[in-house]
């Protein structure tokens, strides 16, 4: 009798064994189901997340390791009207990361690999109590494997510029899975385009007979030479660049909060006054390029042009050397002078 109530429990003990292994194995498989139909959802491919979600999608155990990493992106709506956070933007190119991972993976196995979710400090307390999280903005990576927080990597934005790109470049590194391009979206809409359009066609014959008067600003030299270096200065400047993505013109230093940062060190991230520094140096060796040929030879003083001359070659150089320095600063890649080695 006692021998076959042992083999009856070890019979219902493998049983149980087994149906919890199956079940182990199904729950993966079905979190990362319903992870990939609420990507497929949201117009941007992120996936929102509350305290009781996260806690089932970051679950694991040994006998069902989690199979795909987490990209969490920790948000505050209470603190989006802070200008200088600049949740919002960052928020957008969080959007923009996620969807160049899904164009790039999708119907691959890659697709269930690496998912893009958000975090609300109000629905998710806990989820912040968790990794610890006090300055926002915040950017983790929870790899595969244990649920165990202590393995998740932060977004550093000393090595990584908050911006798609430079998400791009931290999952990148963290997974080593591909992406597709950034793909931004118009500065404006189609029916926003249609209405431009409409417009200047509407109002084309009236700007025709002003621009053709004989008192015509436009017939004046002065305005396109002044028109000219606005546009020289706006093309070397990245002033498109800084439009395109909303580049701040500065910004303010975590360890010194009453210090602003105008010059960001790394290749990854250019801010608005780094742009107009290097646009100004670019437009004064422009300028005294031009000076030397049009004006300078109207110089009857032979002396006088050569004092000229020289003083405008020290400026470029000057102005020159100071991109080649900023450059070399910012990229860490140096140039160093040497003479051919026919010439030693």
């Amino acid at each position: 009798m006692c021998f076959f109530l042992c083999l009856f429990w070890s019979q219902l003990l493998l049983t149980r064994c087994a149906f919890a292994a199956a079940a182990a194995a199904e729950t993966n498989d079905d979190r990362v189901l319903e992870l990939l139909h609420r990507q497929s959802t949201s117009k941007d491919g992120v996936i929102h997340l509350d305290d009781g979600s996260f806690r089932r999608f970051m679950s694991a155990t040994s006998s069902d390791p989690r199979s795909y990493s987490l990209v969490v992106f920790f948000d505050a709506m209470q603190m989006r009207d802070n200008r200088e956070l600049r949740l919002e933007d960052f928020r957008k190119e969080f959007g923009l990361a996620a969807l160049a991972y899904i164009k790039h993976n999708k119907d691959t196995e890659a697709a269930s690999k690496v998912f893009f979710c958000d975090i609300e400090f109000t629905q998710s307390q806990q989820v912040f109590q968790l990794f610890g999280i006090t300055t926002l903005p915040h950017i983790r990576h929870v790899p595969p494997g244990s649920g165990n927080v202590d393995a998740s990597e932060e977004m550093s934005q000393s090595e990584f510029p908050r911006s798609a790109e430079g998400m791009v470049l931290f999952v990148q590194a963290k997974t080593k899975q591909k992406f597709a391009a950034i793909e931004r979206p118009p500065p404006i809409s189609r029916t926003q385009m249609w209405f431009l359009i409409a417009a200047f066609l509407a109002t084309t014959p009236f700007i025709i007979k002003k621009l053709i008067a004989p008192d015509s600003p436009l017939r004046e030299p002065i305005v396109w030479c002044s028109m000219a270096i606005l546009v020289y200065f706006f093309s070397v400047s990245g002033g498109m660049h800084n439009i395109i993505r909303s580049m701040p013109l500065f910004m303010h230093d975590r360890n010194h909060p009453g210090k602003l940062i105008f010059f960001y060190q790394g290749s990854g991230m250019q801010l608005g006054t780094e742009g107009f520094v290097v646009g100004f140096l670019y437009t004064v060796v422009g300028l005294l390029l031009g000076f030397l040929t049009h004006f300078a030879p109207q110089i009857r003083s032979r002396l006088a042009q050569r004092i000229v001359m020289l003083l405008a070659i020290a400026i470029s150089f000057l102005a020159v050397r100071k991109v080649i320095y900023l450059d070399n600063w910012k990229t860490g890649y140096w140039i160093h002078a040497f003479w051919p080695s026919r010439w030693t």
